[in-house]
């Protein structure tokens, strides 16, 4: 799917974007402080801002603030302030591997979005072509992969903590809306042996509070093999277990890279596809624009742009 594809006033033309990185907030009991990287259009108002959660992979930088600047560069251009941490988990930092939490940091992952939007002051105030500019009242949360479980959990799925046996809820009602790009599904038995050993937290994964509206984007080749025996299907589990308003986008042939988002031209993306990549970017943008404005037509437009023609790129389905 070409831009040409997508009708001439989906989207405005692109705003010429400032990224600001990396800003310092504080983070008592932390390993380390939290640095984030904030990208923001250089005109504009009543910003709605996006918490990206990255992912894990191979690579040595994207999963960090410096990682995904396909999805990063195009929401910032398109109305939105992006705010990406660095999570205890990214190789950047070189943590001690016996460091409480190591290695994934599942609860610090999603404690870091609760300490971002405690301290958007601070952010203003490092950021000064921010001020004023914030619409606090519009969240949202995206996540890829590992992201997509830091994500789930802000946006309402619940856990037990196998340290202690407790219910887990980090919901966070600052947040209305969320994308869940490639994201973990269920526990229990759909768990390769390996994951349910090593990472006991995913085994309890209960996505039946989930109840915040969130549009599920799932790759129909993403079989994931070495954390899951369910298949591809594995990552439509946030869409189909959750209650709504949920949105589902599978993409044909996709992989887990999606097409790439994680990074330009990067060599852990098995699927490169820039086509299936501006496809992520405008049915991501256009569903935020449509669940903080509605009315918005953006998102119907982005979607039947995504299933016409004679060889669409996947398909799309709500409840």
């Amino acid at each position: 799917m070409s831009e040409s594809t997508y009708p001439a006033d989906t989207f405005d033309s692109p705003t010429p974007v400032l990224s600001v990185s990396p800003v310092v907030l504080a983070a008592p009991g932390r390993a380390v402080d939290l640095q984030v990287r904030v990208s923001a259009p250089m005109t504009g108002g009543d910003l709605p801002i996006i918490l990206l959660s990255h992912g894990q992979g191979p690579s040595n930088n994207l999963s960090s603030l410096n990682g995904y600047a396909p999805l990063v560069n195009f929401w910032a251009a398109h109305g939105f302030v992006v705010i990406q941490p660095t999570h205890l988990s990214s190789t950047t930092l070189k943590l001690d591997p016996n460091t409480p939490g190591a290695p994934l940091y599942w609860r610090s992952r999603a404690e870091d979005m609760h300490r971002i939007l405690d301290q958007l002051d601070v952010l203003e105030a490092a950021v000064p072509a921010l001020h004023g500019r914030l619409d606090r009242s519009k969240v949202a949360v995206a996540g890829h992969s590992m992201g997509g479980h830091t994500a789930s959990l802000l946006l309402g799925a619940r856990l037990i903590d196998p340290a202690d046996g407790t219910e887990v809820d980090l919901t966070e009602p600052r947040i209305t809306a969320g994308v869940l790009l490639a994201a973990p599904g269920r526990g229990g038995d759909a768990l390769t042996e390996t994951v349910a050993k090593n990472y006991p937290f995913l085994t309890t994964t209960d996505f039946s509070q989930m109840t915040t509206p969130t549009l599920v984007v799932a790759g129909e080749k993403d079989a994931s093999a070495h954390l899951t025996v369910a298949g591809p299907d594995w990552h439509t589990d946030p869409y189909f277990l959750a209650p709504g308003p949920k949105s589902l986008l599978t993409l044909f042939d996709a992989e887990h890279g999606l097409g790439g988002i994680s990074g330009y031209d990067v060599a852990e993306t098995t699927d490169e596809n820039p086509e299936r990549v501006a496809a992520v970017q405008r049915l991501t943008a256009a569903y935020l624009r449509a669940e903080f404005s509605p009315g918005d037509t953006a998102w119907r437009a982005a979607s039947d742009a995504l299933t016409g023609g004679p060889d669409p790129l996947g398909r799309v389905e709500s409840k």
